[in-house]
């Protein structure tokens, strides 16, 4: 478990080119690799036919319930 005195590693994500310090998630695209979580989301979200808006407020209301541990 990480302290509040441990720097956060951060990385760019491949698809998107946020850079984030959460956890990555790993692409379901052969060859990608590690991105974004958010990206994570929005393709598994995509498997299963959500539409991009819907995703969008998916994410939306993700955020508003994990920013606390991220900030």
């Amino acid at each position: 478990m990480k302290t509040a005195h441990e720097p956060k590693i951060s990385a760019v994500c491949p698809l998107c080119g946020t850079t984030y310090h959460e956890p990555a998630a790993l692409s379901r695209v052969e060859g990608v690799g590690p991105i974004c979580p958010d990206c994570g989301i929005r393709e598994a979200l995509t498997t299963i036919k959500v539409e991009p808006e819907e995703q969008e407020k998916i994410l939306e209301i993700i955020h508003e319930h994990t920013r606390k541990y991220y900030t």
